[in-house]
């Protein structure tokens, strides 16, 4: 039996390696604080929360799906959990009774396997419920084709079969085996049979008249004698044994698949109840095709400072729908970093059908989100700073693709305002003309001017924003780059503070 909630007509698979270049993405946008607030120290998510986020969905309709199915896991939080919980149940119980793995006879493993299922059948009685009482509250395709397979799958007629088939295979009332004479008069072609007792009711076993056979009994003493009575009941059991165990490894297959897809909107409820108790706004984002060039937003947020903070943060609104190129500047501590770990965090939520820290937020699908920021000086000594950074480039260069998206952080900035401009000009117009949308944060006059060409729509300006008296609001406007970052400003903080400048530090985390 599928589950389906992460896709439409398949399960799940955890991806077997991660993107080149997923060392940096939490490095730069310093996915462990979120992953942390989505775990919350489950140690099945710490392993598997990671990779599903790194691995980013390219086709908009199996976004929608995930983004449907989100949804009902925000509107029924508690039915989900209950959900996810059976699952645990069954990896708890494992963890503490199941030895059947060790054991190499017949016996052992068909005891340990009807154990298993005899526990397995009461979890799924408690699925069969739940799909019962909650179904007609979801509402999306992949929950309603979920719950529609268990009423289907597991209906009381199967629920009878199977607790009939666990009853049987105890033997209360031994073995019924047949066997012929093989070679040398050995016994083969063992076969378990249905107890003639087991096809007639109570009361015809007591009427009916007892069978006469050939009997013999075995000395309690005789270890021998037990030992081969012990061997001819394994290979009588063999084959029922092994079918017993697949159909146990079955259901236990199930309930790890339902464990792996609910993993991720698991996750989404732990962050969105951190993100409720922060004030944050959240929204389901809308998806627009990889060709497309959106990314249109209001009060869009770095949900990572959110959470490291503990408040609510400053927010940003902007259009820059059919842009190639966004180019930030302004002000020194004005929130530019902070808003372009924004974008990346909130495009690569988009892309595994979370939802987005933001109002509202509409962005086109990108091939791949790398990152290029501004590294510590090499304390090996072994290269300079601008040969590290052209180093990283190359990298990127080797494994991106049409319609991938690129951040730039202070990049190209170890050297001088006319070399440093000349570089990133050269990288980001030949990104720009291989179809790879871009977002570069910069103090690169130079740099930033040279794309301010009249006529060209497809370059977007924004600018950390700036008060009269020095004060920054952490917002980010529409605006031409300046030819000042306004450095003084933190020479004032530093060795003249002033109330004004002082002030500076709360208006981060308050709006």
């Amino acid at each position: 039996m599928k589950v389906a909630l992460m896709f439409q007509d398949r399960d799940y698979e955890l991806p077997r390696k991660l993107p080149p270049n997923a060392d940096a993405l939490i490095q730069d946008l310093e996915l462990q604080t979120l992953f942390k607030a989505m775990t919350r120290g489950d140690r099945f998510l710490d392993e598997v929360l990671p990779q599903m986020f790194l691995t980013s969905l390219h086709d908009p309709d199996a976004i929608r799906y995930r983004q449907e199915i989100l949804k009902d896991c925000l509107k029924n939080p508690v039915v989900v959990r209950e959900i996810y919980n059976i699952a645990l149940e069954s990896i708890e119980y494992k963890r503490r009774e199941w030895l059947g793995i060790f054991s190499s006879y017949p016996s052992g493993i068909l005891s340990n396997a009807v154990r298993m299922l005899q526990v397995f059948i009461q979890l799924l009685r408690k699925l069969r419920a739940i799909a019962d009482e909650h179904a007609s509250k979801f509402d999306s395709p992949g929950f309603q084709a979920f719950f529609a397979r268990i009423k289907t799958d597991l209906d009381e007629a199967f629920f009878a079969d199977v607790q009939q088939h666990l009853k049987t295979l105890r033997f209360r009332d031994g073995l019924l085996v047949s066997a012929r004479l093989g070679p040398g008069n050995e016994g083969a072609s063992y076969v378990l049979r249905e107890p003639i007792n087991g096809r007639q009711s109570r009361l015809m076993q007591i009427l009916s008249p007892k069978l006469r056979g050939h009997t013999f009994c075995i000395n309690p003493r005789d270890e021998h004698g037990a030992r081969f009575l012990g061997e001819l009941r394994d290979r009588g059991i063999n084959l029922v044994a092994n079918a017993v165990a697949q159909s146990a490894n079955h259901v236990d297959g199930f309930l790890k698949a339902l464990q792996l897809e609910l993993a991720l909107y698991i996750g989404c409820l732990n962050l969105q109840e951190r993100l409720s108790e922060l004030g944050q706004p959240i929204c389901i984002p809308e998806v627009a095709a990889l060709t497309a060039r959106r990314h249109c937003f209001t009060e869009l947020y770095d949900v990572c400072l959110a959470l490291t903070m503990g408040k609510s943060v400053v927010g940003n609104t902007a259009d820059m729908d059919r842009k190639a190129l966004v180019i930030v500047t302004g002000a020194n501590q004005g929130g530019k970093s902070t808003f372009l770990r924004s974008i990346g965090l909130a495009q690569m939520m988009l892309q595994c059908g979370m939802f987005a820290p933001a109002e509202t937020f509409a962005a086109n699908l990108c091939a791949g989100v790398f990152t290029h920021y501004k590294r510590e000086e090499d304390a090996t000594m072994e290269s300079g700073k601008l040969d590290e950074e052209l180093g990283r480039m190359s990298k990127i260069v080797d494994s991106i693709t049409p319609h991938a998206l690129v951040l730039f952080n202070e990049s190209f900035a170890a050297t001088n305002e006319r070399e440093g401009s000349e570089i990133a000009w050269q990288i980001t117009r030949a990104l720009v003309e291989g179809h790879i949308k871009v977002f570069f944060v910069t103090h690169l006059y130079q740099f930033a001017q040279s794309f301010q060409v009249p006529g060209r729509d497809d370059v977007g300006f924004l600018r950390a924003e700036r008060q009269p008296d020095g004060r920054r609001t952490f917002r980010l406007v529409e605006g031409q780059p300046l030819e000042t970052s306004f450095g003084e400003d933190l020479y004032r903080q530093v060795f003249e503070p002033t109330p004004s400048v002082e002030g500076q530090a709360v208006a981060q985390v308050e709006r």
